[in-house]
């Protein structure tokens, strides 16, 4: 498969021909983890990993095959967060002041899952000691700003090739709402669409992916309790014939939460996934026009 590079940030799978609008990114399954980042943290590195998408670029790597490119984050979501706002941070995870365009008030910040996040998906604090904010700044530059300008021409060449697109960020979800979640302790559905309550995709293509998972046996839900993040919400302009979906994938399909290791599940989920794809690649501009 045809990979572009950068450095310490990403990967981008061009196919060799991409015969659809359609284009994959994995923000939160980057497993290159700094050394320093790792002996700064109070956290073991089992609890760090507990914020990754764990394999969701390997459920997908197979993207090439049927036309699609796709973008994988080789950083780790708990070190930046490319699924936020570039500088949506708590002022009291650092020693220094904040710039005034921080954004420090959000509803991701108050819970610790800022651009730097404060704590792991299980609610455990990372750091030992504060932050400066050159190190956060430093972080936006060499990963976060190079993994959205990926994305940005990746949608710039698919919209001027097709005149439109249709995002899918790809994520997954633990199988249980965790302690500080809406859902707590509640058992999730497989698979979770998020569209920001229909403001960054179409009736017409949410309903056509969700159509989808419910024929092959999957349950499906909708925004609650995940309705998409700052990828969807910014890129997500569908009367401009400009989509963006979410989709959550529950953890217990294809994997050991807690070990954080593959099951058998997980070849069937890729096949699946496969096979979603070729749908994918199947949608032509007009799909992108308002329904």
């Amino acid at each position: 498969m045809p990979k572009v590079c950068s450095p310490d940030s990403h990967d981008v799978f061009i196919p060799p021909r991409q015969n659809s609008p359609i284009i994959l990114a994995s923000p939160h399954s980057g497993t290159d983890y700094p050394s320093e980042f790792v002996s700064e943290s109070k956290l073991d590195f089992i609890s760090l990993r507990r914020s990754e998408d764990s394999f969701v670029d390997q459920l997908f790597s197979n993207a090439s095959e049927y036309g699609l490119p796709l973008l994988c984050a080789r950083f780790p979501r708990s070190y930046i967060d490319p699924n936020r706002e570039p500088f949506e941070l708590d002022p009291g995870m650092f020693s220094d002041a904040l710039p005034e365009y921080a954004n420090t008030n959000s509803s991701r910040v108050a819970a610790g899952l800022g651009t730097i996040a404060k704590v792991v998906a299980s609610g455990q604090e990372i750091y030992r000691t504060k932050l400066r904010f050159s190190e956060a700044a430093d972080r936006i530059t060499r990963h976060y700003r190079p993994y959205h300008r990926s994305l940005r021409n990746l949608l710039a060449q698919t919209r001027k090739t097709f005149g439109g697109y249709f995002l899918i960020d790809c994520h997954s979800m633990p199988s249980v709402g965790g302690p500080d979640d809406p859902d707590a302790g509640k058992q999730r559905a497989n698979i979770i669409l998020g569209d920001c309550f229909g403001n960054s995709c179409s009736p017409y293509l949410v309903n056509r992916v969700k159509e989808f998972f419910i024929e092959l046996g999957y349950s499906v839900e909708c925004n609650r309790p995940f309705a998409g993040g700052f990828t969807t919400h910014h890129y997500g302009h569908p009367n401009e014939g400009l989509h963006a979906l979410q989709i959550e994938i529950n953890r217990g399909l294809y994997m050991d939460e807690e070990a954080i290791k593959p099951v058998t599940g997980m070849q069937t989920l890729q096949a699946n996934l496969d096979t979603f794809m070729k749908m994918l690649s199947k949608i032509k501009t007009a799909d992108l026009r308002p329904q």
